[in-house]
């Protein structure tokens, strides 16, 4: 019996071992990081400063490809079919494991994608011009029932927009047309492409001060309009509403590789840099683990499908 215990505690031994040989191989060649969007905004920065981390630390080449079509869904397709072996890692917003998962033309399942870990909460707010006649979501609403107001976004489908749109019918109002573009900026108002905008703070940081903030997307103000409502605050039904994103990897990635990105995330959201991005953008920069982020997509996943349904979009 002792004999067997020993061999027991022997193979116990050489599995620990073989499993820390495996997480320090990792990673043995160059990894990529798929960003679904245009490069320049928060996730793009932060996503990049990741991979360059990776880089140091393993001797590894690391590179971030920005892969933009379909409100997410091209980058968010090609990270959930990739080989569940750590060398593609997306960085996803709230939207892409959840909203694109949803509906008859979703292109991958829900299940497809596991998180590593979120690490952003965007500045998201809803914009218009500097004169225009109305300066909160409800001031908004009443303007809308008798003049037309159009609404650019990223997406109809998407998170923010839907809680725009949910937003101003809430309160009474609507919008008489809406748009989608690759990029919500300053130009998209100062151009007249559209009326009221949703878009991330660091789209509009140069022209901040020559536009009108209505509300922000965030769970709390932001330190960059610290006197600008949230969409909650104005809307109780969307209290508590934000947009995240974070690291994602192929459904059956090994638990050792997920750890080990896990690490170098987190050394990067607690550095002084991407602090110094949160103080100066207005965004949340922290390290949400795998077990939390993955309770926050699935009540995220409920919260949605509950506004998908509300306002009837079936795409």
């Amino acid at each position: 019996m002792k004999k067997l215990a020993l061999l027991g505690s022997a193979a116990a031994l050489a599995l620990a071992a073989f499993g820390g040989a495996a997480l320090a191989e990792y990673p043995e060649k160059p990894v990529t990081f798929i960003v679904p969007w245009p490069p320049g905004d928060l996730e793009d920065v932060l996503t990049r400063m990741i991979a360059e981390e990776l880089q140091n630390q393993t001797g590894v080449p690391a590179a971030v490809v920005n892969k933009p079509g379909g409100g997410g869904v091209v980058g968010g397709l090609e990270v959930a079919t990739a080989s569940p072996d750590g060398y593609t890692i997306g960085s996803l917003t709230v939207g892409i494991p959840t909203v694109k998962t949803m509906g008859p033309d979703a292109q991958f399942a829900a299940d497809a994608l596991e998180p590593v870990g979120i690490f952003l909460t965007y500045p998201f707010l809803i914009a218009a011009k500097a004169d225009a006649p109305y300066s909160t979501m409800a001031e908004l609403a009443e303007y809308s029932k008798a003049n037309p107001v159009r609404l650019g976004h990223f997406g109809y489908g998407i998170e923010p927009t839907m809680m725009t749109v949910f937003g101003l019918q809430e309160l009474g109002g609507t919008f008489s047309a809406e748009a989608a573009f690759d990029a919500v900026d300053c130009s998209t108002l100062a151009n007249g492409d559209a009326d009221v905008i949703n878009t991330t703070a660091q789209l509009v940081l140069s022209c901040l001060g020559e536009i009108k903030v209505l509300a922000t997307i965030t769970g709390d103000r932001t330190a960059i309009t610290p006197d600008v409502p949230t969409l909650g605050e104005q809307v109780p039904a969307l209290a508590g509403s934000s947009l995240w994103n974070g690291l994602f990897v192929p459904k059956g990635t090994p638990q050792e590789v997920k750890d080990k990105i896990a690490a170098i995330a987190q050394t990067v959201v607690a550095s002084d840099a991407a602090q110094e991005i949160a103080k100066t953008t207005g965004a949340l920069v922290y390290w949400q683990d795998q077990a939390s982020a993955t309770e926050q997509v699935a009540k995220d996943m409920k919260d949605l499908a509950a506004l998908r349904e509300k306002l009837g979009v079936t795409e």
